[in-house]
């Protein structure tokens, strides 16, 4: 004998349990709100409606002379390669700091427990990484704008030392994460650590830490022209000197470059993702 079907309520039975966490998120928020000024209504003022306006008019038509389109191509190019060269310059700081501060190659760790001095050296490893990575890379060109002087240098340091502490967090992660039966086997028969990671950690894991490289040098492309605002060289230096002479069609042109600019990193960035996946 069928069994009778159940009744479909009424209403949702989980409306009250949604209703009491919107309500508590709101509570939270509504603080945090108050304690930024966040006042959205003032962009519909008269006063700021006129600004906005006057702002926007200014950007028509764009600057499209052959001299200035020249100074764009070739800060736009000197961006790309800040980019470029801060990733690279970061990789040589992540990968030795994933190296030593990874469990999955610690020696002293295949006996379950790892060795105190192992341990200490791997802990300091971490907090060098949260350090570097705690900081903005804006901070850092702040700082390196005033050690090495206004230009390109600034930019890509600040962009090392950043970069460098992320992906030196998330390669360890990623690499703690996978499969870790190969890499313990090949070190408990007298491999060492290098060969560990060459021949088990890194074929298992080389698709997924090529991907998160190759997203961390499309966001650098980005930073590198806020750092450009600091002095850090590149297209954002050449905006930020447009921007104080009030030239609105320089602006203009130079945000159209940028945007086109980020569209062909993140087309970059999926081909070589579907490439590696």
């Amino acid at each position: 004998m069928n069994a009778a079907p159940h009744a479909v309520p009424d209403r949702d039975p989980a409306w009250l349990h949604r209703v009491f966490w919107f309500g508590a998120a709101l509570v939270m928020l509504w603080p945090m709100l108050l304690a930024t000024e966040f006042r959205p209504w003032s962009l519909f003022e008269p006063a700021s409606a006129q600004q906005t306006r006057h702002f926007v008019g200014s950007f028509f038509p764009p600057t499209l002379d052959t001299a200035f389109l020249t100074l764009v191509a070739r800060e736009t190019w000197r961006t790309v390669a800040i980019a470029t060269a801060g990733i690279t310059l970061a990789l040589f700081i992540a990968i030795p700091l994933t190296l030593l501060s990874t469990r999955v190659l610690s020696l002293s760790a295949l006996s379950g427990q790892m060795a105190g001095l192992p341990f200490v050296a791997r802990q300091a490893m971490r907090g060098l990484l949260i350090v570097l990575r705690s900081i903005p890379e804006l901070v850092w060109a702040l700082v390196l704008v005033r050690v090495v002087g206004l230009g390109p240098t600034a930019g890509v340091l600040a962009i090392a030392l950043t970069y460098g502490g992320m992906l030196g967090k998330v390669y360890s992660e990623i690499l703690e994460s996978g499969e870790t039966q190969t890499a313990e086997a090949l070190m408990r028969n007298g491999a060492g650590r290098l060969q560990a990671f060459f021949y088990a950690v890194l074929p298992t894991n080389a698709a997924e830490l090529v991907s998160y490289t190759v997203y961390r040098w499309e966001c650098a492309i980005r930073s590198s022209v806020v750092l450009g605002f600091v002095g850090a060289g590149g297209l954002g230096q050449q905006m930020d000197n447009s921007a104080k002479m009030f030239n609105g069609g320089e602006l203009a042109t130079m945000l159209l470059v940028f945007i086109g600019l980020v569209a062909l990193a993140d087309r970059a960035s999926s081909y070589f993702r579907k490439a590696l996946g």
